[in-house]
């Protein structure tokens, strides 16, 4: 891998990564994990996010209320919490540990194979930030398949949708796993240094003096 490519591979690393971490903290606080839109009052939307239950009403505006009880929570709820904490942390730690492997920051500038593992393992954290992400989304998306085409629910009985903060999941959980790629990437390069490339021609022209005083008559 050519030396040039390899600042701009870590900049978009950390810029996919950074956008995955927002955009995971932003779904773990998102009320709209789920929608359920009544057909006797069309006016009104339910959702229901990891923290709180929302109604929507076209005139009223939105009004939440949280739950009173982890344990009351279905479960997949309660482990979308633990998940979704976990990848909010493993990202922020991904993002700190990568920032100090960075090429352009001067810090430990001669210490290049502790900052190529600091690099690296920022990239493997922000694999599991990805990961965790996406389980939970996936995990409810997959329970809210199983309950709307529930044979033994009453045609009657509204039923819940995917809401926009699933989409929001598996979209970070993407960024964050294509950023950790990215900057794990660049660490299989191997980066060449100017002084050396200036050693090398130097003693190669040193070499060429050498030859020819020594077949000069």
């Amino acid at each position: 891998m050519a030396l040039v490519y390899r600042p701009m591979l870590q900049f978009s690393g950390m810029l996919f990564s950074l956008l995955g971490w927002v955009l995971s903290c932003l779904t773990t606080y998102l009320p709209q994990w789920k929608n359920l839109n009544l057909e006797l009052n069309e006016l009104e939307i339910w959702t229901m996010g990891l923290w709180q239950a929302c109604v929507v009403q076209e005139e009223g505006g939105m009004q939440c209320k949280d739950f009173d009880s982890f344990l009351a929570l279905p479960p997949e709820l309660r482990i979308s919490r633990i998940l979704m904490f976990f990848s909010n942390g493993s990202g922020l730690l991904g993002l700190m540990l990568s920032g100090f492997g960075l090429d352009c920051l001067k810090i430990g500038e001669r210490q290049q194979e502790q900052k190529k593992r600091l690099l690296l393992f920022g990239g493997m954290l922000f694999w599991i930030s990805g990961i965790t992400a996406i389980v939970p989304v996936s995990w409810v998306a997959h329970s809210t398949v199983q309950e709307f085409w529930d044979e033994n629910i009453p045609d009657i009985v509204p039923r819940w949708d995917f809401g926009e903060a699933l989409f929001v999941g598996w979209l970070a959980g993407f960024c964050l796993i294509l950023g950790g790629s990215l900057l794990n990437c660049t660490t299989c390069s191997t980066e060449i240094h100017l002084s050396s490339v200036h050693y090398a021609v130097t003693e190669q022209q040193d070499q060429c003096q050498h030859l020819e005083t020594e077949t000069r008559p």
